[in-house]
């Protein structure tokens, strides 16, 4: 009897044992977590993939390559940030097809409005993920968060607003008789014709990259179709204007005029647009046409040393204003299908947080104009168009922003024939242009 009681006492004993060590283990799984004991998903190991368009910088560190993956890593320990850049030929070809595979980067770079590779387009496509509950909206300018929007909700974080212009050599103008650079149209064809009565190659462009015709294109544009008729594109749109309308035509001419009078390089369509920066970086071409995003290669050093300028390209007749020829800029966006959706917002919640050293290294970094505000001007050389901009209003967005994907196209690809010397006329290139519109665009 007293074996059978001490049994079974020392059996109450080891369940009380049991059931106490059962508790234990499961308030140290749960802790504080209300997730049912599942791991914090800060310490989860991640790896975001970001793709890119453009080409690494050619002095420094590059911000999207280097310094952004590093610091995101010291801000986030666990997050991995993988950055590939592509040439801007490859660029909207490769992530469109990713994208479309399921395969897609998790951060990657979008267009603002109709451009190719634009919000519309990757939201329209279900690519680009709605960021409407980014913590910094209020801090960016409504323009560039319209422009990288879909139906009322934002696809995309613009970089800032970008200005298509001249980058000139103040030295080589100077040498011309041109203590400032011109503010119309003639104007600036005497410069031409002065800088190559010089022996100095006036313009330097790389056409074998097609897309940079629309640098030249647009600017003229700016002065030619919109100052009296801002809303162009959007009758347009709805039928009651042409692309063959005689402005465009007048616009396509004048850009003509600078090839039939070879004030650009020879052989322009056989050079690439890292060729013709490097023409102009080494003091043999006066001035070239790009945008405010080619600061760095613009300014790198090449084979002789001179002071630089930008300027708006005037296609204006005299006593008319210049009209700034900008633009809301690319920036980032975040595939809507990403299974790391939320560490993605959390990265750009940093990079514009307005205080962080990832911010300020993005703001220095950064060439674009920017659209955040309180920001000043970081880059100086582009003070006088941005002054321009700022006081006056006069300015008029990138075409293409407003047209299909594959106007801008065609509209390279016929310039280019009479570039080549074939018998196409403005008119020519115009009607292309209006027929891929029309096929392409619907209301």
């Amino acid at each position: 009897m007293k074996k059978r009681k001490r049994l079974w006492f020392l059996t109450l004993v080891l369940l009380m044992m049991f059931l106490s060590a059962c508790s234990s283990s499961s308030q140290e799984g749960s802790g504080t977590d209300t997730n049912n004991g599942s791991t914090d998903e800060s310490e989860k190991p991640i790896t975001l993939t970001m793709m890119l368009s453009g080409n690494k910088a050619s002095e420094g560190e590059d911000f999207e390559l280097e310094t952004l993956p590093r610091l995101v890593k010291e801000k986030f320990p666990n997050i991995n940030l993988e950055v590939q850049k592509l040439p801007d030929d490859q660029y909207n070809t490769s992530v469109r097809t990713k994208l479309a595979a399921g395969q897609g980067p998790d951060i990657f770079w979008i267009f603002p409005k109709n451009a190719a590779g634009g919000v519309i387009d990757f939201a329209k496509a279900g690519f680009a993920a709605d960021l409407s509950d980014l913590k910094f909206w209020d801090n960016i300018s409504q323009g560039a968060k319209e422009d990288m929007s879909y139906e009322g909700k934002p696809y995309g974080v613009a970089e800032g607003l970008d200005f298509l212009g001249v980058y000139y050599n103040k030295e080589l103008l100077q040498q011309a008789g041109y203590s400032e650079f011109p503010k119309d149209w003639p104007s600036f064809l005497d410069l031409c014709q002065k800088l190559q009565a010089a022996g100095v190659t006036p313009i330097a462009m790389g056409d074998k990259d097609p897309w940079m015709i629309q640098f030249g294109m647009y600017p003229i544009a700016a002065n030619v179709v919109y100052p009296n008729e801002l809303d162009f594109d959007v009758k347009l749109q709805n039928g009651e204007k042409s692309l063959t309308d005689p402005k465009w035509v007048q616009t396509i001419s004048k850009y003509k005029e600078l090839y039939d009078n070879n004030y650009v390089v020879k052989n322009s369509l056989g050079i690439g647009s890292a060729q013709s920066a490097q023409l102009f970086i080494d003091g043999k071409a006066a001035m070239t046409f790009t945008g405010t995003w080619d600061y760095a290669s613009m300014t790198s050093k090449g084979a002789t040393e001179f002071t630089r300028g930008f300027a708006s390209l005037p296609g204006n007749e005299p006593e008319q204003p210049v009209f700034v020829s900008a633009a809301t800029s690319a920036g980032y966006a975040l595939n809507a299908k990403s299974a790391n959706l939320d560490a993605a917002k959390e990265v750009l919640n940093y990079l514009f947080d307005g205080e962080s050293d990832l911010f300020k290294a993005f703001v220095e970094a950064n060439s674009s104009i920017s659209v955040y505000k309180d920001v000043k001007l970081e880059n100086q050389l582009f003070k006088e168009v941005n002054d321009n901009y700022q006081q006056t209003g006069n300015s008029v967005y990138f075409s293409n922003q407003m047209w299909p994907a594959g106007v801008s196209d065609v509209m390279q690809a016929k310039f280019a024939e009479i570039i080549a010397g074939q018998k196409t006329t403005p008119e020519d290139v115009a009607n292309a242009m209006e027929t891929k519109f029309r096929e392409l665009w619907k209301n």
